[in-house]
């Protein structure tokens, strides 16, 4: 069972990333969080691991901050929350807002998340706010670069939010508020932070 890697990033996009450790590519789905801290490509990054095992695949999930792997364990425990909602909510809510939401029962905070509904943000937080407590949220270092690397962010927004689960009319529209309310040019990450903000207030 794989639980961290260390290696030089190869690839990297919203909601994955191709960590080359010594010649061999391992493919990571991550939350919008490690992305936003990623190094340049070709640096050197070390990531928490989760190994999930399917009939037909083996999917590894990637975290920069144990929180956060601790974070998307804990939801994926809650019933009808799978490895792709979880990475959803930890896209969506920092690891500090999703263990407050939990704790104070923040069920509208919780169902801003696309994919879940009050029913399922209510069992969130009622099967995890006596176990959340033992999180201890750890800083997520920030990439020393904002250039994320891609032609097009407009597109490559679009396309992360689609597979955070937002249908795509409603993420390019977002994204055009977004686009309009700022002058000057916006990086990908910022552009997809504030797509997020644009879904959630619908």
């Amino acid at each position: 069972m794989i639980a961290f890697l260390t290696g030089r990033l190869a690839f990297k996009a919203p909601t994955l990333l191709t960590l080359d450790v010594q010649g061999v590519g391992y493919e990571v789905h991550i939350p919008l969080s490690t992305y936003y801290a990623l190094p340049n490509l070709d640096e050197v990054t070390a990531l928490h691991i989760h190994t999930h095992l399917r009939e037909d695949a083996i999917q590894l999930f990637g975290f920069l901050s144990q929180s956060e792997k601790e974070s998307f364990l804990l939801l994926t425990t809650v019933s009808g929350i799978g490895p792709k909602l979880a990475l959803s909510v930890l896209s969506s809510l920092p690891v500090t807002d999703l263990i407050h939401a939990i704790q104070t029962e923040d069920v509208e905070k919780l169902a801003t998340v696309s994919g879940i509904g009050k029913k399922s943000a209510g069992r969130i937080a009622l099967e995890l706010k006596d176990k959340v407590g033992k999180i201890q949220p750890g800083p997520i270092h920030a990439s020393t670069s904002d250039a994320p690397g891609f032609d097009g962010p407009y597109e490559d927004a679009l396309s992360a939010l689609v597979n955070l689960g937002y249908r795509p009319q409603d993420a390019r529209e977002a994204l055009k508020r977004v686009t309009k309310a700022v002058a000057s040019p916006i990086v990908l990450k910022d552009l997809i932070r504030e797509g997020l903000k644009e879904l959630a207030r619908g």
